[in-house]
């Protein structure tokens, strides 16, 4: 009777002291409000895909080739006015902008990788193994981060819906998820973590630590394979047999 008198008293104490703690002991980072996560990882990717776009031959690109380059950039300096150091939930045009951001991206890049396969498969790319081998590698670089960039966008509502921790069923299961005693408090997904999701899907061509579990999640990933797995074949294929 007393040992049992005496765990719950110990249960009670424990209760008591996750309350004292408050949420941040009850509740994981990644699924309560927390304050937005910082602008900078994205906006140095996005300047980055924005760089590849203008190094790409001129023939892959919608004329005039600067056009949507400069429509990204235009673009990123309205979210960057907006929430210039984070992204932070404010307006619902802040996130149609940013979809409208990668969305341009997503066609710029989408085109160029069109125009290169037909390319190959009609016999009309560089004769040259190196600048096909440059022209591959940036389509398929800015690939990784178009994913990236919508897998960053969707995930339970996009980043400024996580950061009013609105939405509690994950659409990615991090590790760090599955085993929150190996990750710091307050860790929660921010933009690196879906930059290394494109990137070990689109060299793996399966989830490797980071799983899928809603539908769109599984056939965007599945997509992205797709695309990865193409672009690499046929370039590759070319590369080797101009080498050859």
């Amino acid at each position: 009777m007393t040992d049992d008198m005496g765990d719950a008293e110990n249960r009670l104490a424990r209760v008591e002291r996750l309350l004292e703690a408050g949420e941040r002991d009850l509740v994981p980072a990644w699924r309560r409000a927390t304050r937005g996560e910082p602008r900078w990882a994205v906006t140095a990717v996005i300047l980055v895909a924005v760089a590849l776009q203008l190094m790409l031959p001129h023939r892959l690109a919608l004329q005039p080739y600067w056009a949507l380059p400069v429509l990204e950039l235009v673009l990123l300096a309205g979210l960057i006015a907006a929430n210039p150091r984070r992204v932070e939930p404010q307006t619902r045009w802040l996130r149609w902008l940013g979809l409208g951001l990668i969305s341009v991206i997503s066609l710029a890049n989408g085109l160029a990788a069109l125009r290169l396969v037909a390319d190959l498969v009609s016999g009309r790319a560089d004769e040259d193994a190196v600048p096909l081998l440059l022209t591959g590698g940036g389509i398929w670089l800015t690939n990784v981060i178009v994913f990236a960039l919508w897998y960053w966008e969707w995930d339970r509502g996009g980043p400024m819906a996580r950061a009013l921790g609105r939405q509690q069923h994950a659409d990615f299961l991090f590790a760090q998820m599955q085993s929150p005693e190996v990750a710091p408090p307050d860790w929660e997904p921010a933009f690196l973590d879906y930059l290394y999701l494109s990137f070990t899907n689109s060299t793996a061509f399966s989830p490797t630590d980071v799983m899928p579990l809603s539908r769109w999640a599984k056939m965007l990933m599945m997509l992205q394979s797709s695309v990865s797995l193409v672009t690499v074949v046929l370039v590759v294929a070319r590369a080797v047999n101009i080498l050859k």
